[in-house]
């Protein structure tokens, strides 16, 4: 072989090795904070109307315990994007993991601090000397409800405590067994227990609903080495949720998140009653904002909640780092 024919065979098994690390993505893990399919209906809807296959991506979606799994994962690179709550999110940036939001998800607040239908309780106020159901003990919902007690003047271990009783039937039973008193709970979970037989009802303080809840995010790194994957994997989210919010198209998103999964859609009574919770979750706070869109202001809200509660030891040198509206405008074009 010439010296010509060697570097010929060298450029071109260097050009090989360095090739797929040029190449974006279009393999997708999905990581979730848990296993409904109608929590994140617009994602199944564009799996079942062949949107993310109109982008060129192929989505298998992976469904873990609360928004600490999800950013483990993502931290590790198992898992491409996943759909953290903005509490998880900010300790993990505050811990060194340069994780950003890239989509807004549930617009407005997915979580309400829920009594039973008979508590003497009537504000958040009445909750001192209460122990506070929780689905996990580092999910959204803790940082959500503490911030509501510290603004109250309450402390933690001190005024109420939390209580980690999962969801559905575990959930339930807590009540029943007079374990917690309230209970700070997902759209879903109270939808659930009210089923279930237990009518809640909501006594979180209005300005509190207006936060936002889980969204789509994923590494610095990835976001930086996959704009393109990520522009179509937006679209496709706002395609599946524009498609899932049209009256018209409700049995076909019923039997989207049904495929997704099948135990959750058994009962088709309670099913609609939840898809409608969560729809109501997905709309965006102002009829000016697009899909996906992150209001700087909520961010904001957020922080100074979680700095305040003692979630965040000290306030963010750069919030705007923890999210971006980068791909908005594309994703919404005409839509």
């Amino acid at each position: 072989m010439s010296a010509f024919q060697r570097f010929s065979a060298a450029l071109v098994l260097a050009m090989a090795s360095v090739a797929p690390a040029l190449a974006e993505v279009t393999d997708l893990t999905l990581v979730v904070p848990n296993p409904s399919a109608i929590n994140n209906y617009p994602l199944h809807v564009a799996v079942g109307e062949g949107y993310f296959a109109d982008e060129g991506l192929n989505v298998r979606v992976e469904a873990v315990n609360g928004s600490a799994s999800v950013l483990q994962l993502l931290a590790s690179g198992q898992g491409h994007i996943g759909q953290p709550g903005p509490g998880p999110l900010m300790a993990a940036r505050a811990r060194g993991e340069d994780m950003v939001m890239i989509y807004n998800h549930f617009a407005r607040s997915v979580f309400g601090l829920v009594v039973p239908e008979d508590s003497p309780a009537q504000t958040s106020a009445d909750l001192k000397g209460v122990v506070i159901g929780v689905g996990t003990a580092d999910g959204a919902e803790v940082a959500f409800t503490r911030g509501i007690m510290t603004d109250l003047g309450l402390v933690e271990g001190q005024d109420y405590e939390f209580l980690a009783i999962g969801d559905g039937g575990t959930a339930v039973a807590a009540f029943l067994n007079n374990e917690v008193g309230a209970y700070a709970a997902a759209v879903a979970d109270a939808a659930i227990i009210s089923a279930r037989g237990i009518p809640l009802r909501e006594i979180t303080p209005e300005p509190y609903l207006e936060y936002f809840g889980n969204g789509w995010a994923v590494s610095r790194a990835f976001l930086t080495a996959n704009p393109t994957t990520l522009e179509g994997f937006g679209r496709a989210l706002v395609r599946g949720t524009q498609f899932g919010l049209d009256p018209a198209n409700r049995a076909a998103v019923l039997r989207h998140v049904a495929t997704g999964n099948p135990q959750e859609s058994e009962d088709q009574v309670f099913a609609g009653a939840l898809l409608d919770a969560i729809q109501s979750r997905t709309i965006p706070v102002s009829a000016d904002s697009p899909h996906g869109y992150f209001p700087p202001a909520a961010w904001q809200l957020w922080h100074d909640s979680l700095v305040g509660s003692g979630d965040l030891a000290e306030p963010v040198a750069d919030l705007t780092a923890a999210y971006t509206n980068q791909f908005v405008e594309q994703w919404n074009a005409g839509q």
